[in-house]
């Protein structure tokens, strides 16, 4: 019997969706819970799974195209089924067409049949990337969940495709001169990028030594020699485009609103994460998974709980106080940057707040968040200190009014009491960014310190 692929309903609010694109072509064979298309909301992009197994017979909704929750994408039959001319094509929003459908006969041999061990796992991303780039995605060895294919694979692919291509392209010198050349001599000269048909030798026979290498390049330095690149030269060529669309798409949208519409100030703050350190080490002592980022939920949250007014977001001609502490925790995904929150986490103790943070991230990266665990969000925390990153101006994250950036922890040599004693401490630069027309410069910093202070003596945390 034909069956239905519907479009989901993912959140409470969610009334439309659009399709991003199909992972999978009319005709081609489905087995259930297969990802078969990518949709996206005004919150995330998620993959749509087969209700069941059989075949695609017919695609309703394209890529780029918008279905109401509930509309039809596709239509499904099983193999050894037919699409008879009676069934309800109509498209997802329009009315039926009354005996103007065109009758479909579904041929299963005449289709050519992908089976499961032959088809792809990638993402709708991979994908735009592998075709821009002309690369088959069955070259590439997916590092995804269960093996799937992301976009940093085809990225990685392609860039040893191109070292080999730009290596062709090195005009090297011909054996014969590099046989006059003493191994150390073109070892140096490989390193300094020189071509050796351009050095005279001084050495026995005409060989080139390694003080010929040296002088040869001095002379370039002091414009005493022209000499041509060893690597090709033109203008750089675009050799890859990535599509803005899905979760890139609703990014670059809202950040390029925010960076536009906000009167961002930032302020900066050195803290002693001594005590932070200890803090974690004893969750952990106790078979506790805490991160860094879990302890500053709890304290942001519980500085929020204390200064109301930053819990605030920019109305109508208003500035609305919120009720509710609702932390977001910016999360690296292949698709890109998610925002997932945890609600009411001023009334979450730390070990609640990591499991349910372990939750989140892992719904986000494995593509299984719901636009529900991405909404209400009051106060947002981004850390790159992960990547390296000591210190850096994160963006608004609208409607909010304020949004924390935690840097790497890096041992450094500070002062430690007022006889200017100085000793080595483990020290973190925290930046906490405000929308200047929703907060003012002293309450903005009042709290900021107040998250310093936590920081600096987590144990206060557990007393609250």
């Amino acid at each position: 019997m034909p069956f239905e692929i519907r479009m989901p309903q993912l959140g409470l609010t969610m009334e439309k969706g659009t399709v991003v694109e199909w992972l999978v072509h009319e005709g081609d064979r489905i087995e259930p819970n297969q990802e078969i298309c990518e949709i996206e909301t005004d919150k995330v992009s998620v993959a749509v799974e087969a209700p069941q197994g059989g075949i695609v017979a017919r695609i309703l909704v394209h890529d780029g195209e918008e279905a109401p929750v509930g509309g039809v994408l596709a239509i499904g039959v099983e193999l050894d089924e037919k699409l008879v001319d009676d069934l309800d094509l109509a498209s997802p929003g329009k009315e039926k067409a009354a005996e103007q459908e065109p009758a479909l006969v579904y041929e299963p041999p005449s289709l050519g049949l992908t089976k499961e061990s032959d088809a792809v796992r990638a993402s709708w991303k991979a994908r735009a990337i592998a075709r821009s780039a002309d690369l088959d995605l069955k070259m590439i060895t997916g590092s995804g969940p269960k093996g799937r294919i992301v976009a940093e694979d085809v990225f990685k692919l392609r860039a040893r495709l191109q070292q080999k291509k730009e290596t062709k392209a090195v005009i090297s010198p011909t054996s014969a001169v590099r046989a006059r050349a003493m191994p150390l001599a073109a070892k140096l000269s490989d390193s300094l990028g020189l071509d050796l048909s351009q050095v005279r030798g001084s050495g026995p026979n005409g060989q080139i030594t390694q003080d010929d290498v040296i002088q040869a390049a001095a002379a370039i330095i002091r414009g005493e020699t022209k000499t041509r690149s060893r690597l090709v030269s033109r203008p750089a060529r675009v050799t890859t485009t990535v599509p803005i669309a899905g979760v890139r798409k609703i990014v670059s949208e809202r950040m390029g609103i925010s960076a536009r519409t906000t009167a961002r100030v930032t302020l900066f703050r050195e803290a002693n994460v001594t005590a932070l350190i200890e803090l974690r080490e004893k969750f952990k002592a106790h078979g506790l998974n805490v991160s860094y980022n879990d302890i500053f939920i709890r304290l942001c949250a519980l500085s929020l709980r204390e200064y109301p007014n930053v819990n605030a977001r920019m109305g109508e001609g208003q500035i609305d106080i919120l009720d509710q502490v609702n932390i977001g925790l910016s999360v690296d995904t292949d698709r890109g940057l998610l925002v997932p929150v945890v609600h009411n986490a001023d009334r979450l103790t730390i070990p609640q707040i990591a499991a349910e943070t372990q939750r989140l991230v892992g719904a986000a990266r494995n593509q299984r968040i719901l636009p529900d665990d991405m909404d209400g969000g009051t106060f947002t925390i981004t850390n790159l200190g992960m990547l390296g990153v000591e210190g850096f101006t994160p963006v608004i994250n609208l409607p909010e009014c304020c949004i924390l950036g935690v840097g790497k922890i890096v041992r450094k040599p500070v002062v430690v009491d007022n006889k200017d004693r100085v000793m080595v401490r483990p020290m973190m630069t925290l930046s906490l960014v405000f929308d200047h027309r929703v907060i003012d410069g002293a309450p903005a910093a009042r709290f900021f310190d107040r998250i310093v202070q936590l920081t600096e003596d987590p144990a206060l945390l557990l007393s609250m």
